[in-house]
């Protein structure tokens, strides 16, 4: 059975950073698309980026281009999402997940339980 968790939320000020973590267990394949998504309350939710644990292939959604920084430590089956710059509109709920087989935007089968960033002004 496949478990995500995320971790490294929190309330920053504007200009603030954080990070977040995503631990994966259960996997029995090498390689997948792990993304990170967010939904802001009475919005949509997003694909902000997400990575192939394989070849480290990265995508961003444009408002996180050069802010944000998406990795992995297949060692260790985590991935994460180094936010810099935070502004108000990146606050969300941040989930974890594995990406959908059709687009990178999309949430596949897998999804963790999110963790809370709220960035202040």
């Amino acid at each position: 059975q496949v478990q995500l968790v995320e971790s490294g939320g929190g309330s920053v000020q504007a200009g603030g950073s954080l990070r977040l973590t995503c631990v994966a267990s259960g996997y029995t394949d090498a390689t997948r698309c792990m993304g990170w998504f967010r939904q802001a309350p009475g919005q949509d939710r997003e694909g902000v980026a997400a990575i192939w644990t394989g070849s480290g292939t990265a995508y961003y959604v444009d408002s996180v281009k050069g802010r944000f920084t998406i990795s992995r430590d297949n060692a260790k089956n985590t991935v994460y999402l180094q936010m810099n710059s935070l502004k108000p509109e990146d606050t969300a709920m941040y989930y974890c997940a594995e990406c959908s087989k059709t687009s990178w935007k999309k949430i596949g089968p897998y999804v963790g339980q999110g963790t809370q960033v709220t960035v202040s002004s």
